[in-house]
């Protein structure tokens, strides 16, 4: 119906928008291998209706600069999804006389020797650390814009692998949405924020589960004071559950911290939600007896009358690639523990 005001007829994602949608079809074949159609559709409509309703310039330009930093975000790590990633967060200020430095380094060479790419901000200290570790061909740099101490270290610099971002959102997207771990050294007020917001996803289910791992030395006292933190502030006032605790892991080794990572992915290979149920794909079988005995063990993150059990992979998953080699577990869980759910991967990779 037409705005009488305006006299604009608005535009409509569900229900035919008469005159525009024979122009989109038609822009989109003109355009030529277009994949996923009725999204980009949806995309462009997105960009006419924000056209005509928003009256601020600022709003707009946001808009563009996020679609455009996200479509490129998606060009730059597709050709890599195949392999897994850790993302590394520290401090830009560590100076590379820091053992800390030192430690970063040697875990981000680490992680390349077991088949792991690295993510970090593309500065300097810890992330070039990490990067310089891994070495250019298993890195990526996702830099952010600012007045100041964040330049693009020297190993991603100008490669093929490196974006920078106008802003941290979308930044912040890119690092968590393509980590299939992550991994903090200490660092300020930056690697704090990304360590709470890590967390906060995991949490609420809002990222799906991943090894969090807190490096420093053995000595070190900073991830040692912000658990206790975390325990006497948080965890006493009942403001997050003890479980919780098992969405992260401080580790003072670095052969311990790819250990904890590489041991995740032993059996465990991904998830997926399908109507009520959560799917743990797995990579090899269960022992025989083990789904019944992991049903008695987490019966308490179940739903009323929930059971685990081995089943043939959904109708929904036999178009996915991996489908003929991979074991699926279906868990009728309640999705509220995230905390526990760690617990139930770590408890299938023992079994």
């Amino acid at each position: 119906m037409e705005n009488r005001k305006t006299g604009v007829r608005p535009l409509s994602f569900t229900q035919p928008n008469e005159g525009v949608d024979e122009v989109i079809e038609e822009l989109l074949d003109r355009a030529g291998g277009i994949q996923h159609r009725a999204l980009v559709r949806e995309m462009i409509l997105a960009a006419l209706k924000a056209g005509l309703e928003s009256h601020s310039i600022l709003d707009l330009k946001l808009m563009n600069t996020t679609l455009k930093e996200m479509r490129f975000t998606a060009k730059v790590f597709g050709p890599y999804r195949h392999i897994r990633k850790v993302t590394v967060f520290g401090s830009a200020r560590t100076p590379a006389h820091d053992p800390i430095y030192a430690m970063a380094r040697d875990f981000g060479r680490r992680l390349a020797e077991s088949g792991f790419m690295v993510i970090t901000g593309g500065g300097p200290g810890i992330m070039q650390a990490a990067n310089e570790g891994a070495g250019p061909e298993h890195s990526f740099g996702v830099n952010i814009r600012l007045p100041f101490e964040q330049i693009t270290n020297p190993v991603v610099n100008q490669t093929a692998r490196s974006i920078t971002y106008k802003y941290f959102f979308n930044r912040k997207v890119a690092f968590l949405k393509e980590a299939d771990a992550v991994a903090l050294f200490p660092g300020g007020f930056g690697t704090l924020d990304e360590a709470m917001e890590t967390l906060t996803l995991l949490q609420t289910g809002k990222h799906n589960p991943i090894p969090m791992v807190l490096l420093e030395e053995p000595q070190g006292t900073y991830w040692v004071r912000w658990i206790r933190f975390v325990e006497e502030e948080l965890l006493s006032r009942g403001l997050i559950s003890p479980s919780d605790f098992h969405l992260f892991r401080r580790i003072p080794s670095v052969d311990e911290a790819v250990g904890e990572i590489a041991h995740f992915y032993r059996r465990y290979h991904s998830l997926r939600y399908i109507k009520d149920s959560l799917i743990l794909r797995l990579k090899e079988p269960l022992p025989i007896g083990a789904a019944e005995k992991l049903a008695q063990e987490f019966q308490d993150i179940l739903r009323p009358e929930g059971t685990i059990r081995l089943e043939p992979p959904h109708e929904e998953e036999k178009d996915e690639a991996e489908c003929g080699r991979l074991i699926y577990l279906y868990v009728d869980f309640n999705r509220r523990d995230f905390g526990r759910l760690r617990q139930l991967i770590d408890a299938v990779n023992g079994a």
